[in-house]
């Protein structure tokens, strides 16, 4: 686990300095310089990309992952890259003919008050191929082992350029209808960069030939574009339901309740980086012990430390909403299921690896699509039939994920014996619950304190209250021993 803590230790911190800069975004820019309603526009534009990525990045993405590792010649990994590469430019030339008939698909979907988007379909183009291809390089960069920089691009570089562009928004240097231009060329510009450093670190030669499994490679992108896709409706379906009901204000206050709950899932997203690749070569090894042994590592360590921030964003949330203008308070539920639904995922480690680099990958589809179905029958269930507002899309999301997670898990266990879960996954579940009722539903008394107007008592309870949850969670996990490897890194600091 030695290369996966380094990078993930890198990585988490590129993520959590991401999150901050976002949440700076979040919480304080985009609420005062380009109000609900562009706001939720810029929603819109970057949930429709995230669902049309995929058609467009045709899994090249996973596929690249999958294979690479399997090849021992370089000649044969030169003819893998040059017969996958070029796939998502012919998908996004299709698709770019056919565009008109997209845009008339997405207006037709929205409601009438949502008008404004009519003349920015088109950058959601833009920003899907260019995060198709920056998934490919990025991919191509892990396969090197080499994840720090591509996460850097992925979670920091787009938060940066946004808050950017909102202080140019500010300060008049950009109106807020080209907001989603320049953001639009922003993701470009990384796509280029992020090839850069691929080409940098492995540079093939490139063949008019294919490789010796071509078939299986193209079978296996095929069933992973269908997952992908059905994921992608996953992660971004509600806020498009949204826009088909209320205005783009509620979507915008909505993605900041997501964003607020989808803060503890930094660490796996971190990990993850380096545990896809490390995963995907056991398994071409037939090295079915040190899966196992990554998988229930996986599987703690994330609880573990996704627990930490569970209870951090769940216990705070109130007092964070208190920062914010009036419309965006009262999401807590929201908050509690997203995070919630987040934590369970997280508790199963690197399952979804585990599946996708399998013979039995294929039952990614199933999974994804059967997930996609239930996700939307339960957002329209909840949201537009019993008009139980946006709590019901964060519920749908929490029972869709816990369902078909231990879905995954059963068949896991079922087909390669392994399981993620122990006897300390109860104790670290348990601390995670005690401490989140402990501190729920407490607070310090402090007054009110302005400075320019603005009231930061809800920010020094924030910090106040933080500081003895962290000493307390961490004092409990390290004294109980929970992860052997949380207390080895422990000691390393505190001798």
């Amino acid at each position: 686990m030695g290369i996966i803590f380094k990078q993930s230790l890198k990585n988490t911190l590129i993520i959590y300095l991401g999150f901050l800069i976002g949440g700076i975004n979040t919480v304080v820019l985009y609420a005062r310089f380009l109000k609900e309603e562009y706001y939720g526009l810029v929603t819109l534009v970057l949930s429709t990309s995230n669902l049309v990525m995929p058609l467009m990045a045709l899994g090249i993405h996973f596929t690249i992952v999958k294979f690479f590792s399997s090849y021992d010649k370089k000649d044969e990994k030169d003819k893998f890259l040059s017969s996958v590469m070029f796939f998502p430019l012919i998908v996004a030339i299709v698709i770019g003919y056919f565009w008109n008939y997209f845009h008339e698909l997405i207006m037709r979907f929205l409601s009438e008050d949502n008008a404004i988007v009519e003349s920015y379909t088109m950058y959601i183009y833009i920003i899907a191929i260019s995060c198709a291809y920056f998934e490919v390089f990025y991919s191509w960069a892990k396969v090197q082992m080499q994840s720090v920089f591509g996460n850097f691009l992925k979670e920091l570089y787009n938060r940066i350029a946004v808050m950017i562009l909102l202080c140019a928004v500010y300060f008049n240097l950009v109106t807020k209808q080209e907001f989603v231009v320049y953001l639009s060329y922003a993701y470009v510009l990384r796509t280029f960069i992020m090839s850069a450093y691929a080409f940098k670190l492995y540079t093939p030669k490139f063949h008019f030939a294919v490789p010796v499994n071509f078939k299986e490679v193209v079978r296996y992108s095929f069933y992973i574009i269908l997952a992908g896709s059905a994921s992608a409706i996953i992660l971004d379906i509600d806020k498009l339901m949204i826009g088909g009901k209320d205005t783009l204000s509620v979507a915008a206050y909505y993605t900041v309740a997501v964003f607020i709950g989808s803060f503890i899932e930094a660490p796996s997203r971190a990990m993850t980086q380096i545990l896809d690749p490390l995963t995907s070569k056991s398994i071409n090894e037939d090295n079915n012990k040190e899966v196992a042994s990554l998988y229930k590592k996986s599987s703690i360590n994330l609880l573990l430390i996704g627990g930490l921030f569970f209870i951090l964003v769940n216990t705070n949330v109130t007092e964070l909403f208190k920062i914010m203008p009036a419309g965006y308070a009262g999401g807590e539920l929201v908050v509690l299921f997203i995070s919630s639904a987040k934590l369970f995922n997280m508790a199963l480690g690197n399952n979804r690896a585990i599946i996708n680099n399998s013979k039995y990958y294929r039952i990614t589809l199933f999974n994804g699509v059967g997930m996609a179905l239930m996700l939307v029958y339960l957002n329209k269930y909840f949201y537009y039939d019993l008009n139980y507002g946006t709590e019901g899309l964060a519920f749908a999301t929490f029972l869709s994920i816990v369902i078909f997670g231990l879905f995954k898990t059963w068949f896991v266990h079922h087909k390669l014996k392994m399981f993620p879960f122990t006897l300390k996954t109860l104790l670290q579940l348990s601390i995670i619950i005690g401490l989140y009722l402990l501190f729920n539903y407490w607070n310090f008394n402090i007054p009110e304190v302005h400075i320019y107007k603005f009231n930061i008592s809800p920010i020094i309870n924030i910090i106040l209250k933080s500081i003895i949850i962290v000493i307390a969670y961490m004092t409990i996990v390290v004294k109980l021993n929970v992860s052997d490897q949380i207390n080895g890194l422990t000691k390393r600091f505190i001798k």
